[in-house]
């Protein structure tokens, strides 16, 4: 993952585009959550410390090629300079002659905004005519801090670097390559992989790399279920993909000549239905009666999880093991979570994963103690899965 740095680049009085990803929740007009501003403030502040004039570049939404109020990136901006402490220019657009014009007025440790890069349908369309016009806005320097998009083939993640001098990663992005990196290619063992959410069908591809590199893989939250049907359990009224089942027998059969068991839960919280105050027990996950459905880990599992998370060295953790929003179905993710931080506190490495998984730790009071908590969704989805990131790969083609 030996990718040129930010750290390696000389910016003083040189126009810089960044490419972040701000694509960050918004209510009544203001960011919601800003944890993905602020995981791209440290390649920020460098910019700026260095002398360069930064113009910064996102995505927000899906707005279909098109502007959409409901999805500009000023809120984006206003926090942007609580954050910096510092004034934030914001353009109205992100390609043409008032942004390149405002751009170029910039001064030293100057920042700005420019609007949603997914307001032009030629930015997830790769156009090259459209990523000119992008580079027009630095000098030459392109820093992709946006691990999150570094999936998508877009013209500010891809495009743009077939005309700037130097690609380079911002500090996110080579945290990211660093810790997923690593656990990819030689993580120190046992390394122990936990899969949870809903549906087999989006990790196949993770669960099949995984075998071939973890020791032991715990799976939990509705995918589980999934599993059980192809072990001949009853799965009551539990989510199963009944397409699936035949590719879960499969998946089990391979994880055992990979001698990288998948492990189970044992016992499970079941629930007569989703409303609040619903009925609930715990029982063996042998057979769930008909009108129950399992909604969590049970007890024994949480145990039998704790012990294979606390001989762990390397721990790579995407999706929760229970229906994590519902406060009554929260108890094993978050007594994962725990375990995770108590296994990072005695010296593994540990990264996790997902927009659940990190609202998870955050709620556990044990985000500080986790070694990486990766903003990449989709990305670290399918970096995981084995796969080449487009974002990631343009940053040695120039």
């Amino acid at each position: 993952m030996n990718k040129l740095s930010i750290r390696e680049l000389e910016l003083k009085g040189k126009r810089v585009f960044v490419r972040a990803d701000f694509n960050v929740p918004l209510a009544d007009g203001k960011v919601a959550d800003d944890t993905r501003i602020r995981a791209t403030l440290p390649t920020l502040r460098l910019a700026m410390e260095r002398g360069a004039r930064v113009v910064v570049a996102s995505h927000l939404g899906r707005p279909k090629g098109k502007p959409e109020e409901k999805y500009s990136l000023a809120p984006v901006a206003a926090r942007l300079k609580e954050l910096l402490g510092k004034p934030v220019v914001f353009a109205s657009d992100c390609v043409g002659e008032g942004p390149v014009s405002r751009s170029r007025a910039l001064k030293d440790g100057d920042v700005m905004l420019v609007e949603n890069v997914r307001f032009h349908a030629e930015e997830e369309k790769n156009d090259e005519k459209f990523s000119k016009q992008l580079a027009e806005l630095c000098d030459g320097i392109f820093v992709c801090d946006a691990f999150g998009s570094a999936h998508r083939a877009h013209a500010s993640v891809v495009g743009i670097t077939h005309f700037v001098k130097q690609a380079a990663a911002g500090l996110l992005m080579e945290q990211e390559l660093k810790y997923l990196g690593q656990a990819m290619t030689n993580p120190e063992r046992p390394f122990v992989a936990i899969l949870g959410g809903a549906k087999v069908s989006d990790k196949i591809e993770v669960i099949e790399n995984l075998m071939k590199i973890a020791n032991t893989m715990l799976i939990g939250g509705a995918m589980a279920y999934t599993f059980f049907r192809a072990k001949g359990y009853t799965t009551g009224k539990s989510l199963v993909e009944e397409d699936k089942v035949d590719l879960a027998l499969t998946l089990l059969g391979e994880a055992r000549e990979r001698h990288c068991p998948i492990v189970l839960p044992v016992d499970h919280v079941l629930a007569r239905g989703l409303e609040e105050g619903a009925q609930t027990q715990i029982t063996g996950v042998e057979g769930t009666p008909a009108d129950w459905m399992g909604l969590d880990i049970g007890p024994k599992t949480i145990d039998l999880f704790r012990k294979e998370i606390a001989g762990a060295k390397t721990i790579v953790w995407n999706g929760p093991v229970g229906m994590f929003e519902k406060p009554a179905f929260a108890r094993g993710t978050l007594a994962i979570a725990q375990a995770v931080a108590d296994a990072t506190m005695k010296g593994t490495t540990s990264i996790v994963g997902g927009g659940d998984n990190v609202a998870a730790v955050e709620q556990a009071g044990v985000a500080e103690k986790i070694s990486h908590i990766s903003t990449g969704g989709g990305a670290s989805l399918e970096f995981l899965a084995g796969r080449k990131l487009p974002g990631v790969e343009a940053l040695t083609n120039c």
